[in-house]
């Protein structure tokens, strides 16, 4: 993947992007561009093999570097709606009207939010460990499943050895208002799963994961067309685990 990073204003914050380009004679791609967004405390930095593997096989490539995160903006707020809203507005910036959309833990929430609100625009969707949100005020008073540490939230998808750019970059103040979105039911969102018409592709990782049992197979019944694949890994598959991520995600965004 080039390394030259492009920035713009989107609703008065800076965000940056990589974009392999659109297809040229000398080097045609396929119509519908696949956005990969990275999880809390990393970049976009973290797919770039899993980019290059999508430009070999003909794909255009944009990935975005979340508000607070590589070289995009540090912000006053951190609402996940407001990633979500960032995607989106880039997506329109740049003029596409199809995308494919790859989204890990954080940016599994991110990509659902553009199919939720977006939904013709979105071909395919894959959310990768995507720590899924308390349904109602009662269940919280029952839950047993463990939440995300604040550490967790941040480390699980980068390290300080394999990514120092990003744990330098990242903005360290929405670690405390990201746990206490993830503690905060979140009922719209389950109500509004059913308005994603893309076909979506669901990976959860194995006991080191964040993805509920229960809540996944919720996540599953409430989107019309889901599958859901398991790994044995912890929260980072496309990471640790990624020849067995690329043999199931790249079959399902085709060409």
């Amino acid at each position: 993947m080039e390394s030259t990073v492009n920035r713009v204003p989107l609703d008065g914050v800076v965000i940056a992007y990589r974009d392999s380009g659109p297809a040229t004679v000398e080097h045609p791609r396929s119509d519908i561009p696949v956005v990969l967004v990275h999880g809390m405390g990393g970049d976009g930095h973290t797919w770039d093999h899993f980019a290059r593997r999508l430009i070999r096989r003909g794909r255009r490539v944009i990935i975005p570097d979340l508000r607070g995160h590589g070289r995009s903006a540090h912000t006053a707020s951190y609402r996940f709606d407001e990633f979500g809203a960032d995607v989106l507005r880039l997506c329109e910036r740049l003029e596409l009207t199809g995308v494919d959309l790859v989204g890990h833990s954080l940016g599994g929430y991110v990509v659902s939010y553009v199919a939720i609100e977006r939904p013709e625009l979105v071909r395919r969707l894959v959310i990768e460990e995507q720590p899924l949100p308390l349904r109602s005020g009662d269940e919280q008073l029952t839950l047993t499943r463990r939440l995300p540490t604040p550490p967790e939230l941040w480390h699980a998808t980068t390290s300080l050895l394999r990514h120092p750019r990003a744990v330098l970059a990242f903005d360290r103040s929405m670690t405390r208002t990201a746990l206490e979105q993830f503690r905060k039911p979140n009922p719209e969102w389950w109500e509004r799963l059913s308005e994603i018409t893309a076909p979506t592709l669901m990976l959860c990782g194995g006991p080191g994961g964040m993805v509920d049992p229960e809540k996944l197979e919720m996540f599953r019944t409430s989107v019309a067309d889901c599958v859901v694949e398991a790994f044995t890994c912890g929260h980072s598959i496309h990471r640790d685990r990624y020849r067995e991520f690329s043999a199931a995600v790249l079959p399902f965004l085709g060409h």
